[in-house]
C-alpha cells in the first residue's frame, strides 16, 4: 500500500469528494437493543478464536495505528471499542510512558484487557471524559457496532484535542454479505466517514488497507485518519 500521510498533512489537494446517500434510515441505540449488544460481546469473550486476546503487530490495522501516531511519548490514547484491548496491547508496550485507556460495551470483554490499561465500561455513543482528553483517539472495527453512527463519531472527535490525530478502521459497505453479521451491524461507505469527520476536524483522509503487507488491499478495510 502507498501511503501518502505527508502529503495530505501539507494540505495538498485531493481528488474530487464523491457524494454518498445513506441507503437505510437512522438506528437509534435503545435501551433494550445496548443490552443485546453488550449481552453478545459478553458470550463472545469466551471465544478466544474469533475474538483474540492478542493480535500481531505486523498486521496493518496495527501499523496503520503506529504510523499516523508516530511518537506516543507522554500522550494520552483512547481504545474506543477495544474488546479485549488486544491493540492497546500492542501500544501501550511500545512505549511504556504512554497512556491509553480501553473503552467497550462489554464487561466480561475488559476482564481481558492487560495490565496498565485503564479500563471503562461505557456506550461509544457517551462517552464518559471531558471534551479535549485525548491526544490521539482510534476505533477498530468497533464503529460498525455503535448503531448511532454520527453521534459516536461525533464523540470522538470530542473528547480528540485541538491537533490531535484519530483513526476509524472498519469494513467498506461495497463488501457487506461477505461475513455473516448481527442484525444492528453496520459497514461503511469512504465518503460518509470522511463527511462526518469533517465537521470536527481540519484534515481529513481515507485508504483502502490491507490486513497483511505483503497482501494487496481487495477493498474490505477502509483506514480513515483526522486531524482536529
Amino acid at each position: 500500500m502507498k501511503w501518502r500521510f505527508s502529503e495530505w498533512l501539507r494540505g495538498e489537494p485531493a481528488a474530487a469528494p464523491v457524494v454518498f446517500e445513506p441507503a437505510t434510515p437512522r438506528a437509534s441505540l435503545t435501551a433494550e437493543l445496548s443490552r443485546e449488544i453488550r449481552a453478545s460481546f459478553n458470550e463472545a469473550s469466551y471465544d478466544e478464536e474469533h475474538f483474540p486476546s492478542t493480535i500481531d503487530p505486523r498486521i496493518q490495522h496495527v501499523q496503520v495505528l503506529l504510523k499516523f501516531f508516530g511518537d506516543l511519548t507522554d500522550k494520552r490514547v483512547l481504545d474506543v471499542g477495544c474488546g479485549k484491548g488486544r491493540f492497546a496491547r500492542v501500544l501501550s508496550e511500545s512505549n511504556p510512558r504512554v497512556a491509553v485507556s480501553g473503552l467497550d460495551i462489554s464487561e466480561a470483554m475488559l476482564t481481558c484487557v492487560p495490565e496498565g490499561v485503564e479500563k471503562v465500561s461505557a456506550l461509544m455513543t457517551d462517552l464518559p471524559f471531558a471534551a479535549s482528553t485525548f491526544d490521539f483517539v482510534y476505533a477498530t472495527e468497533s464503529l460498525e457496532h455503535a448503531v448511532e453512527i454520527e453521534r459516536a463519531v461525533a464523540e470522538m472527535c470530542r473528547v480528540l484535542k485541538p491537533g490531535g490525530r484519530l483513526v476509524i478502521i472498519d469494513k467498506n459497505a461495497e463488501h457487506w454479505g461477505r461475513f455473516k453479521t448481527p442484525a444492528w451491524e453496520r459497514w461503511f461507505e469512504r465518503r460518509e466517514l470522511e463527511k462526518l469527520l469533517e465537521r470536527d476536524c481540519r484534515k481529513v483522509h481515507s485508504e483502502f488497507i490491507s490486513y497483511w503487507e505483503d497482501v494487496a488491499p481487495d477493498g474490505l478495510f477502509l483506514a480513515w485518519f483526522a486531524v482536529k
